[in-house]
């Protein structure tokens, strides 16, 4: 952290000792459509004026991906649309990289084709195309295909296009703290792939002038196994094939604050927040602006969020309803600093 901004950071302390230092939103899952009246983009831009009004100061925006609902150039236009108008009042946005962004590719490779089809219809055709998947990969791995690869760097070619994001994975030090922001490295329609070469990046990056009583804030799509709400075994939203690997780089910085998406449970949920169990870092189930999922396996109709603030001894992670304008009480969390502290008691 440079000087200058210990020395606000100090003047912060001294002149207001009950306000955070910092402060944030995360938000996650926004599936803007290219429809204009879809409950998808409605919630979106609830959320961009709820954060215009209350988001003063903020660090930034992070989302945590799944930006639009199939990645494809006329939902990003309207992303931008529904944007626009708030962005003098806004914060700058940060973007994770999710399976809808640069998955399911049937959505990329032929969208004329799927005007006026039915859901049965569109069944059929993404059957046809997993067949036809399986089959080139008996010859050959789908990581090494051409036609793959050509497809994968258009989606994030699209992606970083949009977002102004660069690459897969990326870090930015805003306001004294680090932000990591992690990603697939292959066009896979739900999952998350690692590559040894970002797993070495994300060790470097967590270790790089990092304390104790210092919060690192990192932001992955999909969540690790048996960790936040839609993560368990039973539930099946979880996805990370280097799980293992990626629970050993953590397992070193346990003052990291992980955020995840993909999953859409509510917040307040049970295992909302998950505390590390003595071996990880915290980590927080960042919920969904398009829509919501429950614990009895149902879509539910809403827009959520956070508001993270950072204090002096704490990081306080409070749920937002997007719908209504009103904090959700269940969802009102608190992370104490410095970590080995909190581990002792």
């Amino acid at each position: 952290m440079k000087q200058s901004e210990m020395n606000l950071i100090g003047q912060q302390e001294k002149s207001c000792p009950n306000q955070p230092l910092a402060s944030f939103q995360v938000i996650t899952d926004t599936h803007v459509t290219d429809d204009p009246q879809h409950i998808h983009n409605l919630h979106w831009e609830q959320a961009l004026a709820d954060i215009a009004r209350y988001g003063q100061n903020s660090l930034g925006v992070m989302h945590v991906g799944d930006v639009t609902d199939h990645g494809l150039e006329a939902e990003y236009r309207e992303l931008h649309r529904i944007w626009e108008p708030y962005r003098e009042q806004l914060p700058p946005f940060f973007f994770t990289m999710g399976n809808h962004d640069v998955g399911d590719f049937i959505w990329e490779e032929a969208p004329q084709e799927l005007t006026g089809l039915t859901g049965q219809q569109l069944l059929e055709l993404w059957e046809q195309y997993q067949s036809q998947m399986a089959a080139e990969a008996s010859l050959k791995k789908e990581k090494d295909s051409a036609a793959a690869r050509q497809l994968w760097q258009r989606r994030i070619g699209n992606f970083n296009e949009a977002t102004g994001t660069r690459g897969s994975y990326h870090d930015h030090w805003i306001g004294g703290y680090h932000f990591i922001f992690i990603g697939t490295e292959q066009p896979l329609s739900k999952d998350c792939h690692l590559s040894d070469e970002q797993l070495e990046w994300i060790d470097h990056k967590l270790a790089e002038q990092s304390s104790p009583d210092q919060p690192i804030f990192l932001f992955l799509h999909q969540p690790l196994i048996n960790t936040v709400a839609g993560s368990l075994e039973q539930q099946g939203w979880y996805g990370v094939h280097q799980d293992e690997q990626l629970r050993r780089i953590l397992s070193r910085y346990s003052q990291t604050i992980l955020f995840t998406g993909h999953t859409h449970w509510q917040l307040g949920a049970p295992h909302t927040h998950y505390d590390g169990q003595g071996q990880l870092p915290t980590m927080f189930n960042a919920s969904s602006v398009g829509y919501l999922w429950t614990d009895e396996d149902e879509y539910l109709l809403g827009s959520e969020g956070y508001y993270v603030e950072i204090h002096k001894s704490h990081v306080r992670v409070r749920g937002r309803d997007f719908t209504t304008g009103t904090w959700i009480e269940q969802a009102d969390y608190t992370v104490p600093y410095p970590i080995s502290a909190a581990l002792i008691e």
